[in-house]
């Protein structure tokens, strides 16, 4: 695992701990017990509720394993103290599309936490990239899978 900081928000950060504590706390111990219950049925070499469960066991143990590297390596930027008129994490970026005029909204945050439903996109993303150190009234040249676009920065938001 590499030791590099990894960006995150505040909320972010909260949410990788809420699922850390839940993986420790609610899914290993119903876990054990499927495995001691599974065991009760005797013969492991057939048991597939038993197997199942030891499965079950290494997937939430790997995702467990998982979430304390990044919770180990996460460097937690608390957004609403940023400013400025420039474009980096944690701003929110409201941009037209030269070509259609569509305007969209988004927020730049931690790989971890992009999503796109929620108007959040990762850091290294190409239209991330494209958009950091620039500014309100910028046009951006953003080369995605379905092509070049280009967006001009509309406003550039601290939340």
């Amino acid at each position: 695992m590499s030791m590099e900081r990894v960006p995150v928000t505040v909320a972010g950060y909260k949410s990788l701990e809420e699922e850390l504590q839940r993986l420790k706390s609610v899914e290993r111990p119903r876990i054990i017990a499927a495995i001691s219950e599974a065991r009760a049925h005797g013969d492991l070499s057939e048991n597939a509720e038993y197997h199942a469960a030891k499965e079950q066991q290494g997937l939430n143990e790997a995702r467990v394993a998982e979430l304390e590297d990044k919770i180990s390596r996460a460097e937690v930027i608390d957004t609403s103290k940023l400013s400025g008129d420039t474009i980096k994490f944690g701003a929110t970026v409201s941009l037209a599309d030269d070509d259609s005029g569509d305007k969209v909204k988004y927020t730049i945050v931690g790989d971890t936490e992009a999503n796109l439903r929620e108007g959040k996109i990762s850091i290294s993303s190409p239209i991330a990239r494209a958009l950091i150190g620039k500014s309100k009234g910028d046009n951006v040249e953003v080369t995605t899978p379905k092509g070049s676009r280009s967006f001009e920065v509309l406003k550039v938001e601290w939340k």
